[in-house]
């Protein structure tokens, strides 16, 4: 007879404790998948009222909000289950319009390295890399700001000047006390201005979402604003301008002059004016 056979039979009917917990933690792990790994980013800098900070990510969140202070404050958390934090870095390209910050992910395709460029021309392909990049951003009064994200909600509240922000899939939310342009595709945007002196056209576009506008009961304008499924309405009084419908609305609010461009597919829309 086997010497070991008793004591494997005891093991199988009754383990010991210390095998037990080590059994049960390991069916555990199994069952938990992998462990969510993370990793942090802090910058910040004074900078100059009229210069421009621009958050740039892939995955993401972006979350900005006015500070009454002089720096530029920066914060981005990374994570990630499948693929390490650390893979992606944080890039910041100072110019002479402002600060670019970029979350630079791997590159997808050999011999092109993404890199981090100012306006949104830099480059990012990247390809099955679940690291989440989440930015909370304080911006100083008079410091412009722009968010630009892919996968990912962008929110601006408190701002003192001009915005941009802009999604892929994700909701839109911009408030500043100057003026905004918004473009998503799978969104709604939601834009409070509080002034409309822009030079040329703002936009706020989407393909799958509603959009919200509020101005200033003063603002002057012409508006051109079409959607294919959805209702339109406004505050202000329009003075028409071409063809109406319930579904397109173009023609002048006050003395007209700059335009503002509004436009979804999947979606209704209202102009409203600030209380």
């Amino acid at each position: 007879m086997n010497p070991g056979a008793p004591r494997l039979r005891r093991w199988l009917t009754n383990p010991y404790p210390g095998d037990s917990m080590v059994l049960v933690l390991s069916i555990l792990s199994v069952l938990a998948g992998p462990t969510v790994q993370s990793d942090e980013f802090n910058w910040h800098r004074a900078l100059a009222a009229g210069k421009r900070i621009e958050i740039v990510g892939i995955n993401g969140s972006i979350d900005a909000s006015g500070s009454s202070g002089g720096e530029v404050e920066v914060r981005a958390i990374k994570r990630g289950r499948r693929n390490d934090p650390a893979e992606v870095e944080i890039d910041i390209v100072e110019h002479s319009e402002g600060v670019t910050i970029c979350a630079v992910y791997p590159s997808a395709r050999r011999g092109e390295p993404n890199e981090c460029r100012p306006g949104g021309k830099g480059r990012n392909n990247t390809r099955n890399n679940d690291v989440q990049v989440a930015w909370t951003i304080k911006v100083p009064r008079g410091v412009q700001f722009t968010g630009r994200t892919v996968n990912g909600q962008v929110v601006a509240r408190g701002l003192t000047a001009v915005a941009e922000v802009h999604s892929v899939n994700g909701n839109l939310t911009v408030e500043t006390s100057s003026w905004a342009s918004a473009t998503t595709v799978n969104g709604s945007i939601t834009a409070r201005m509080g002034r409309a002196d822009w030079e040329g056209e703002a936009e706020l576009s989407t393909v799958n979402g509603g959009i919200t506008v509020e101005l200033p009961s003063d603002a002057s304008m012409q508006v051109d604003a079409s959607t294919v499924n959805g209702s339109m309405s406004t505050d202000f009084p329009l003075t028409v301008r071409g063809k109406w419908g319930p579904r397109r609305m173009s023609g002048t609010i006050g003395q007209g002059g700059r335009s503002l461009s509004l436009s979804t597919v999947n979606g209704s829309m209202e102009l409203r004016r600030t209380p």
